[in-house]
């Protein structure tokens, strides 16, 4: 999380919450997205999947709505 936080860092009012082993990540108060057995997905909105087009989605958890894999943490970008 601290890592995903750190490549975050560029962006204002980035905030998290700790719940049941993960990690759901704010922007300006909104849920975008979370950490999920150590995977940055986001939520599949109209701007990340513009953003993101070849993204895959995965399941942050069974029962959940498919979600945006963000596979290149290593950039800021």
């Amino acid at each position: 999380m601290e890592f995903i936080l750190g490549q975050l860092s560029e962006l204002e009012d980035i905030t998290y919450r700790s719940m049941m082993g993960e990690f759901i990540i704010y922007y300006r108060g909104k849920i975008v997205g979370g950490i999920y057995d150590d995977r940055l997905l986001v939520k599949a909105v109209k701007s990340a999947i513009s953003y993101m087009p070849s993204a895959p989605y995965e399941l942050p958890y069974e029962g959940a709505k498919e979600m945006l894999l963000v596979d290149e943490v290593d950039t800021t970008e």
